[in-house]
């Protein structure tokens, strides 16, 4: 069983940066990040495969960067530019599936969150 830990959020002010981090406990075949603001559903925000293929949703594409550290068992989250709309729980996933999408449902196991906050 694929076991995650976020670490890394915080409150930040609109333009600013911050980088997730994820740890896991053994490599699958799909890791992404999810967040979810107050009200909203769950959004997919980006994707990475085992082999580096990356998947943005529009909202964060030139903004956010996600890479994957297959030897430190750790998945990141690269955030610039931060805008008050980025505001939300950030939650790391994993599925098993070897091609990566943005869907709820391909993501078997998530993380326990970590709160961003952007303010002006």
């Amino acid at each position: 069983q694929v076991h995650l830990v976020e670490s890394g959020g915080g409150s930040v002010q609109t333009g600013g940066s911050l980088r997730l981090s994820c740890t896991y406990n053994r490599k699958t075949g799909c890791m992404g990040w999810f967040r979810q603001a107050p009200g909203k559903e769950h959004e997919g925000v980006a994707s990475i495969a085992l082999l580096g293929q990356t998947t943005y949703a529009p909202s964060v594409e030139g903004r956010f960067t996600i890479s994957r550290d297959n030897g430190k068992n750790t998945l990141y989250l690269q955030m610039n530019n931060l805008e008050s709309e980025d505001t939300a729980m950030y939650y790391c996933v994993a599925g098993p599936q070897a091609v990566c999408t943005l869907q709820f449902g391909d993501f078997h196991t998530w993380g326990q969150g970590t709160q961003v906050t952007v303010s002006s």
